[in-house]
């Protein structure tokens, strides 16, 4: 809140100019406070573009991945920005789409799902190509979903497909060659 002054005239000002309200501006120029109020609403309008692009399409790099019976392109998380964003914020992911998730070594992985508006199954892969574990994941839930033991690989899938494909803990999936190693 900024304080108030009083005017002669006697009515309350604020004690800073207000650009914009009369039409002049911080330095008494004419029409600056149009351009001022014209520049605040292009900003506003690209900042509501730009947290709708968030959800639009991946720049991840993407291979193809066969998972139980049915083959996927898995955009590649291999860095830790790539990580750490994953699939929040986004809407769906088509059926036959995934994300690999690629860590430098094995490792008791963890994940949750903030900001990931639709559920979906993670499948946790041992360094040696075989499923640890699956497990479902409910949109939005923060609680921890762990690994069974240290795995190199988490691929996500939506909510059903390692069930509807056949996927089962201790099969064996070929890594592709592009989300073998983390990078950085």
């Amino acid at each position: 809140m900024r304080p108030l002054r009083k005017s002669f005239s006697g009515h309350q000002e604020p004690s800073c100019p207000q650009p914009g309200i009369s039409g002049r501006g911080r330095l008494g120029s004419p029409g600056l406070g149009k351009k001022y109020l014209a520049s605040s609403i292009l900003l506003s309008l690209l900042s509501i573009a730009g947290c709708a692009s968030d959800q639009g399409a991946s720049t991840l790099a993407t291979t193809t991945m066969t998972i139980g019976s049915k083959t996927y392109t898995v955009e590649i998380a291999n860095t830790s920005a790539t990580e750490e964003r994953g699939l929040m914020r986004r809407d769906s992911m088509p059926a036959d789409h995934g994300m690999i998730f690629v860590f430098s070594t094995p490792q008791q992985a963890h994940f949750w799902m903030k900001n990931t508006r639709f559920d979906l199954d993670i499948v946790y892969i041992t360094a040696d190509g075989h499923v640890d574990s699956i497990r479902h994941m409910k949109a939005y839930d923060r609680s921890d979903v762990p690994s069974d033991g240290p795995v190199k690989w988490a691929v996500e899938l939506n909510a059903g497909q390692p069930a509807e494909n056949g996927v089962k803990v201790g099969d064996v999936i070929t890594i592709p060659e592009s989300a073998r190693e983390m990078k950085e």
